[in-house]
């Protein structure tokens, strides 16, 4: 079994991710504000690569299969950066909603085992869902 050491350098990572998605999540609030909107995203980023390190981050964003998520992400962060927040933020959703897809079933594994909310997620229509858009394993 794999141990997931947890040093400083990943804890400031976790920390500047937890507040990108916060910033964001304000910015979004605050009618697409686009100073809220491009700090989250620099945090987010920035988190991220403290997290898993630099090289894997690259290894992540430049992987062949996500390329399309990449390129709509990274645009959509410049649509923000030059003052199109709403534009942007459409196009960072799908971008990211295509990078991380691959993560979806084991986020609905992980919301199906919280104690109140599982139940929710347990139900045989909610399932059914979630299966419907699991993605399908391509063969690299």
């Amino acid at each position: 079994m794999v141990s997931f050491e947890m040093n400083d350098r990943k804890k400031i990572g976790l920390g500047l991710t937890g507040f990108g998605i916060l910033f964001s999540f304000l910015g979004i609030i605050f009618l697409f504000d686009k100073g809220l909107l491009a700090m989250g995203n620099i945090l987010f980023l920035s988190g991220v690569m403290l997290t898993i390190g630099l090289k894997s981050t690259m290894q992540f964003f430049m992987n062949r299969r996500h390329y399309k998520g990449t390129i709509s992400f990274g645009f959509g962060f410049f649509l923000v950066l030059v003052g199109w927040p709403v534009f942007g933020m459409i196009l960072e959703a799908y971008g990211f909603i295509v990078l991380f897809s691959g993560f979806w079933p084991t986020l609905a594994v992980f919301l199906q085992r919280i104690p109140i909310l599982g139940w929710v997620f347990q139900q045989p229509f909610v399932t059914s869902f979630l299966d419907r858009y699991r993605p399908r394993r391509v063969p690299v």
